[in-house]
């Protein structure tokens, strides 16, 4: 068994580890990680899968009918399309998404990459994030899994997260220390 336990945890992480595990005896831990970056794509975009996956209204045989076409046109591998089917059965195709993160943590943590998440105003282009994983491979000294997200509030600058260590150089968080000094001076 892999010594995971410190990267990922709860239900999730066990469903995760268990697929890594096959992946990696199987030697197709590219592959599966491929077909979840689909499926993690499909769910962020169709309302519809979104709610199948999510709605306990949904029988698991209903459920089960719908994903085993969407996961066969999609071409999944058969690792891929039978683990999907085993957390349908076991109904927790409600933890995919997440199960899907734990997934590529694994993959990540095995490669000896780190992962660094960027929070931004705006959507960076790719310079921008080059520009960022350049910067904290030469910091860190380790390959960068870098992961997105935009939080319009931020006014500008960008939120770093990498493990427990955050770096806020937002405009927002910027202002509001400003405010602080000036209710202390006034």
């Amino acid at each position: 068994m892999l010594e995971a336990t410190s990267i990922v945890t709860g239900l999730h992480g066990r469903y995760a580890t268990a697929l890594y595990e096959l992946a990696a005896d199987k030697g197709a831990v590219p592959s599966v990680e491929n077909d979840l970056r689909d499926v993690k794509r499909a769910i962020e975009t169709s309302a519809d899968l979104k709610r199948l996956i999510k709605s306990p209204v949904f029988s698991r045989e209903a459920q089960w009918k719908a994903l085993d076409a969407i996961t066969q046109r999609m071409r999944l591998s058969d690792l891929t399309r039978r683990f999907i089917g085993v957390i349908t059965h076991n109904r927790r195709l409600f933890a995919l998404p997440d199960i899907i993160e734990d997934f590529f943590k694994l993959a990540s943590h095995f490669r000896g990459e780190l992962s660094a998440i960027v929070t931004s105003a705006r959507a960076l282009n790719s310079a921008q994030v080059n520009s960022i994983k350049a910067s904290l491979k030469s910091a860190l000294g380790q390959t960068i899994n870098l992961s997105q997200t935009v939080d319009d509030s931020l006014l500008g600058g960008l939120i770093v997260k990498v493990g427990s260590v955050m770096v806020d150089s937002s405009i927002r968080t910027q202002l509001a220390k400003l405010q602080v000094a000036m209710r202390e001076v006034g």
